[in-house]
């Protein structure tokens, strides 16, 4: 890699993209609809760009896979994974509840390891990150999964994502928790669900409607906090999957036998 370490340069994207998104913030002029309730803005563009070009700079070699542009192949066996913006709705909506998504992975013949992660949540200035076998921090102090032994002492996250139909079998699954937890909170940002369970803020987050820049950081955040995090069928999460479950290792089986009656469609 290169003479600056990943995470250094990671974090500098981070910060710069950051500065993009609160510029344009509650001042957006272009606007345009990848789907029904997809949104791409002008802000996601510039986070994006900004990002790339701050990690290229470094790592020219390697490859990349984000959200709005074509993904580029590696000649190192690293890949960069990034949403320039995740919860592009709260964000058009003038909701401050928004971050930048950063996961290096190294793929190394049919394995894919996430070696980095970062989610970066610009309003609030909270920077997750995660090494691996480096643990988890949250502005540079440690954090973990929540040491609840119930779930009815926790909040629980998740989102609908974009699929009319997942999103009716979100709700089903949150009909099937409630009301044994706490509370309840839809997020519009799965980067921030993850990081969140990671820092133990939330008991358990899942959702059924995602792609690689939206989970690749937030695996890492949850694994190296302590948590686990499985697709919905119990398995191993994979990047061209498209569901997550991440919870502590207690109340993962609790949720588990809350939804056996519920059982949904994997994929």
């Amino acid at each position: 890699m290169g003479a600056k370490s990943a995470l250094d340069v990671a974090r500098s994207a981070c910060e710069e993209a950051g500065k993009v998104l609160i510029n344009h913030f509650r001042n957006l002029k272009d606007v345009s609809h990848k789907g029904r309730g997809n949104l791409v803005t002008e802000a996601d563009i510039s986070s994006e760009k900004v990002i790339v070009d701050i990690i290229r700079r470094e790592f020219p070699r390697d490859g990349f896979i984000t959200e709005e542009s074509a993904s580029e192949e590696s000649h190192t066996g690293y890949y960069w994974v990034i949403d320039p913006l995740d919860g592009t709705n709260n964000y058009f909506f003038g909701l401050p509840h928004f971050a930048i998504n950063i996961g290096l992975l190294r793929k190394e013949g049919d394995s894919e390891n996430i070696v980095l992660g970062l989610t970066y949540a610009p309003v609030y200035r909270e920077l997750f990150y995660a090494e691996r076998g480096k643990g988890t921090f949250l502005n540079d102090a440690p954090v973990h999964v929540s040491g609840a032994g119930k779930l009815t002492d926790c909040l629980v996250g998740y989102d609908m994502g974009y699929s009319d139909e997942r999103g009716k079998e979100m709700l089903g699954t949150a009909s099937s928790l409630w009301p044994g937890v706490h509370s309840m909170r839809v997020m519009g940002s799965a980067a921030l669900g993850l990081a969140y369970v990671a820092c133990g803020r939330f008991g358990l987050y899942f959702h059924k409607y995602l792609f690689p820049w939206d989970i690749a950081p937030g695996i890492l955040l949850v694994r190296e906090a302590g948590g686990i995090i499985e697709n919905w069928e119990g398995g191993p999460v994979t990047l061209d999957g498209k569901t997550v479950v991440a919870s502590s290792s207690v109340l993962m089986e609790e949720f588990r036998a809350k939804i056996s009656g519920n059982r949904i469609s994997g994929r």
